[in-house]
């Protein structure tokens, strides 16, 4: 299974167990932390691009 092809069922599937595991009260909060933790993750993915960018035109 590739796992960039997830379809509804998959997802509502993955939903449920994890309303499971981590119970309704404490999904906003992870979901929170998930979407900080990938906006700092882009950003420091994109600051390192762009110095090696600056690095490659620099030569």
């Amino acid at each position: 299974m590739i796992m960039g092809n997830l379809g509804f069922g998959e997802l509502l599937l993955i939903i449920f167990f994890a309303l499971l595991v981590f119970g309704p009260k404490k999904l906003p909060e992870l979901g929170k932390a998930a979407g900080t933790t990938l906006r700092e993750f882009k950003k420091a993915t994109k600051g390192i691009l762009e110095d090696d960018d600056i690095e490659t035109k620099s030569k």
